[in-house]
C-alpha cells in the first residue's frame, strides 16, 4: 500500500511541476561559427591568372599560309604500293581522266605541275572525284603527304582551272565514232560501263588504243595507279581480257601499250 501510496505522488507531482522554456539561441551554432572561422582564409584566395606565353608555340597552319582551311583530304591505299588516292571532297574531272607519266605532260595543268614540284612524285592522275600520287620506291609517305595535302589546298584556294587548255581536259577515247564497227563500239561500250568503274575504284583507269580485227586484240594503256602495279597484268588478263572475250567473240585478247618514255623506262628496270 505504502509503495502505491508514493508511486501516486511521484506521478501527480510530475503532472503538475512546470520546467522552464530553453531559452532561444542567437548566431550559429558554436560548430558551424568555428568551420566558417577555420575555412575564412579561403575565400581570400584568388584563382591564379593564366596569361599567354610570350613566344607561343608557331601554329601547325603557319605553313599553309597561316589559314584554316576549310578542307578535309581523305586517303585511300591502292594495290599499288606505290600510289595513294587522294580525296578532296570536291570534284576533280567532270568529264573522263587525265593521266600524267611524268613531269613533261604535266605542263597543261597547275595542279598537276604542283604536284610533280614535290621531290618524289613520279605520277599524277585525275579522276572524277580523286587524285592518284606515285612515288618512288625510296621516298615515304610520311614525308610526301602534308607536301601533297599543302599542294592539293593551295590548288583549290587559288580558282586556278584545273587544265589551261581546254580542249586537254578530258580524254574521249571511249566515245563511240560514226565510223566505229559495231565490234569496236561493243568494245568501248564495256569498257566505258563495265571495266573502268572497276579500275577507277583502285585509283587508275585504262585508255582505248585500238582494236585489229585480223588478230583479234584490243590495244589498252593502263593509267594512275594501275600502270607499274604488281598486280596490272592479272588485271589485264584476268579480269578485262575475260570480259571483253565473253561478251564479244570476236576478241581474242588484251595486250598493253605503252609510250615512249614509258618503255624506256620499263627497259631500264628489266637491265
Amino acid at each position: 500500500m505504502a509503495r502505491r501510496r508514493v508511486a501516486a505522488l511521484a506521478s501527480q507531482l510530475l503532472r503538475g511541476r512546470r520546467f522552464p522554456a530553453p531559452a532561444p539561441q542567437r548566431g550559429p551554432p558554436r560548430y558551424l561559427s568555428s568551420a566558417a572561422a577555420a575555412f575564412a582564409p579561403l575565400g581570400r584566395l584568388k584563382s591564379p591568372s593564366f596569361a599567354r606565353p610570350a613566344n607561343p608555340a608557331p601554329s601547325p597552319w603557319g605553313r599553309f599560309g597561316g589559314q584554316k582551311r576549310g578542307m578535309f583530304i581523305q586517303t585511300q591505299s591502292t594495290p599499288n604500293p606505290q600510289s595513294l588516292m587522294f580525296y578532296p571532297g570536291k570534284p576533280v574531272m567532270e568529264v573522263g581522266s587525265s593521266d600524267f607519266p611524268n613531269a613533261r605532260t604535266a605542263m597543261t595543268s597547275p595542279l598537276a605541275k604542283a604536284l610533280f614540284a614535290i621531290d618524289g612524285v613520279t605520277r599524277v592522275f585525275f579522276g572524277s572525284d580523286f587524285v592518284t600520287v606515285t612515288k618512288s620506291e625510296e621516298t615515304s609517305w610520311d614525308y610526301l603527304k602534308p607536301e601533297i595535302f599543302a599542294a592539293i589546298m593551295d590548288f583549290y584556294s587559288s580558282g586556278q582551272p584545273l587544265f589551261l587548255d581546254s580542249s586537254t581536259a578530258a580524254s574521249m577515247d571511249t566515245a563511240i565514232n560514226e565510223d566505229d564497227s559495231e565490234i569496236v563500239a561493243m568494245i568501248k561500250e564495256l569498257l566505258e560501263t563495265r571495266i573502268r568503274p572497276a579500275v577507277q575504284d583502285d585509283g587508275g583507269d585504262i585508255e582505248y588504243r585500238g582494236f585489229d580485227p585480223e588478230t583479234g586484240i584490243v590495244k589498252l594503256k593502263m593509267q594512275g595507279a594501275c600502270s607499274g602495279c604488281p598486280s596490272s597484268s592479272v588485271t589485264l588478263k584476268s579480269g578485262i581480257e575475260n570480259m571483253l572475250m565473253h561478251y564479244v567473240p570476236e576478241v581474242k585478247g588484251v595486250e598493253q601499250e605503252l609510250d615512249g618514255d614509258e618503255e624506256a623506262e620499263l627497259t631500264g628496270q628489266m637491265e
